[in-house]
């Protein structure tokens, strides 16, 4: 699923911008992208959800899709999954504002239904752009689909939670998504050993010190 409106070599780029760039060329993105009509998910969202956070974020995370309470305010992940998902960047030592969050579809399906294969087409350009502007070190896959719709296999969840996987030149983490734990609060332990795999590599690479505090758990 390369390509797109971009060759692959132009996806993951080592040139380093400065967040100020960044920042600028997002906004130009969102200015773009904020009126796409090149699904039917146009006719139906209130907003366009196109994702938040820290211009040079060395951490992307990504979902699926919005949901409701996202369509609504137009920010990602702000509903009761939100709130999880903050207190699980907490635990790895991130505050909210240092990360940047998004998701592959940037308008809600109706019902949060599943992402349609049309609607993947459309929209994940816009995806490889941001990616492309914010280079980030590090992504956190949100949840079953989103990660089978970016690597583009039917793995389970358990085939590839927990380990490095490395897609379009990016170190990538898979974990449950955030709504899955409200359902399932007993996978809250599998979600949290995940998180530490994910930031063992992180410290491996930035040496960040405070990660080898103790923390609590989600």
């Amino acid at each position: 699923m390369q390509g797109f409106l971009f060759e692959e070599n132009e996806q993951n780029t080592s040139q380093q911008k400065s967040p100020a760039s960044a920042s600028a060329e997002l906004q130009s993105l969102f200015d773009t992208s904020k009126s796409c009509s090149k699904c039917t998910l146009a006719e139906t969202r209130l907003t366009f959800v196109f994702g938040e956070g820290n211009p040079a974020a060395n951490l992307v995370v990504i979902g699926e899709a919005p949901g409701a309470e996202e369509d609504a305010s137009g920010r990602p992940f702000v509903g009761r999954s939100g709130q999880l998902l903050d207190k699980i960047l907490q635990a790895a030592g991130f505050q909210r504002e240092e990360v940047y969050i998004c998701n592959i579809l940037k308008c809600r399906p109706p019902g949060n239904r599943n992402p349609l294969h049309d609607e993947i087409i459309n929209c994940m350009p816009w995806l490889l752009r941001q990616l492309q502007i914010l280079q980030p070190k590090i992504i956190l896959m949100l949840g079953k689909v989103a990660a089978n719709t970016l690597l583009e296999n039917s793995l389970s969840l358990g085939t590839m939670r927990g380990r490095l996987i490395k897609w379009n030149g990016y170190d990538c983490f898979i974990t449950y998504h955030p709504a899955a734990l409200l359902r399932n609060p007993n996978w809250k332990r599998g979600c949290w050993e995940d998180i530490q795999v994910m930031m063992q590599h992180y410290a491996s690479m930035f040496d960040r010190a405070q990660y080898t505090e103790k923390r609590e758990k989600p």
